[in-house]
């Protein structure tokens, strides 16, 4: 199970949220999350592949020339995983960080919450 939930965490911030390929990223999205994932954050819920792709992209195009890095390992219980997370400039600066909690079933992501740590 904590491979798993290593691989999907992992994949949610470095293969999605990192990944400025659109067909990459689409890719990643088919086979980290459930059909019908929840992504729930401040701004809102987005719902399905085709929502979290757009608002992935959109949080991208905020961020020219930032990119996600892990902040400390995976940590996972039954059905849970978090990582914390931070933004870097290309000089690798942290401009902002947080973490992200997912609920995993049937070893994809079900339900996602973003949580930004204040600086």
């Amino acid at each position: 199970m904590t491979e798993i939930i290593t691989r999907l965490m992992e994949a949610n911030l470095l293969a999605v949220f990192d990944e400025r390929d659109p067909q990459r990223r689409a890719a990643a999205i088919a086979t980290t999350y459930a059909p019908d994932v929840q992504w729930l954050d401040d701004e809102g819920i987005a719902t399905g592949h085709d929502e979290l792709n757009t608002k992935a992209a959109e949080l991208q195009e905020k961020l020219p020339g930032l990119h996600f890095v892990k902040a400390g390992p995976v940590r996972g219980t039954r059905g849970l995983g978090f990582l914390a997370w931070e933004v870097r400039t290309p000089d690798d600066t942290a401009v902002a960080s947080g973490f992200d909690v997912a609920e995993i079933i049937d070893d994809h992501i079900a339900r996602l919450w973003t949580v930004l740590t204040p600086e």
